[in-house]
């Protein structure tokens, strides 16, 4: 069974991005092909389903590197800016995104807000984990097992040992070197 260690990153969240288009609780707003990603960006992505592949890289992250909150998320998400003659400047990412589809995917319980120790923040749900799992193994090529629904194996019959076998279990057998016995008789 494959997990998302043993896949591709980048073929993980284009297939997750995918399957995220099927849930209801994940969608674009309306506002999000007009926003940026970041202050460091110039222009909104390219791409018209990057809320849903942002939303896979997030849940990809949270698996990952959970319990983590926006603020690790903005860094995680920014970049340099490009500020002329002046040296280039980190900006973080936009948190309202980072929030809104954190809220999404909490929606869809696919994570959770929990506390471990002194960290908090999302971590992933045994729903959300067996989720990527399942893209995972559909990537590595393993089909997914049915649940439930296995069939018992046929019942094997015992054969009897050969008696031979039986009555001397610990006998040693003395292996003779051909080459040796072969030395033995030219002398």
């Amino acid at each position: 069974m494959a997990t998302i260690y043993d896949v591709d990153a980048s073929e993980l969240i284009k297939k997750a991005a995918s399957d995220l288009k099927k849930i209801d609780s994940i969608k674009e707003p309306n506002w999000a092909k007009f926003v940026k990603t970041s202050a460091g960006r110039e222009r909104p992505p390219a791409e018209n389903d990057w809320w849903f592949t942002r939303a896979a890289s997030i849940l990809r992250k949270v698996y990952v590197l959970g319990p983590i909150g926006v603020n690790k998320l903005k860094i995680k998400y920014g970049g340099k800016k490009n500020r002329g003659h002046k040296p280039e400047k980190f900006y973080p990412g936009s948190g309202n995104i980072i929030r809104k589809i954190l809220q999404q995917l909490e929606k869809a319980e696919l994570i959770k807000y929990a506390e471990k120790g002194v960290h908090k923040g999302r971590v992933i749900t045994p729903k959300g984990k067996k989720f990527l799992d399942k893209i995972a193994n559909e990537i590595v090529g393993i089909k997914p097992a049915k649940e439930k629904k296995e069939k018992k194996p046929a019942k094997i019959e015992k054969t009897e040992k050969p008696k031979a076998a039986a009555e001397k279990p610990n006998q040693e057998v003395k292996e003779t070197n051909p080459d040796q016995t072969e030395n033995k008789e030219s002398k």
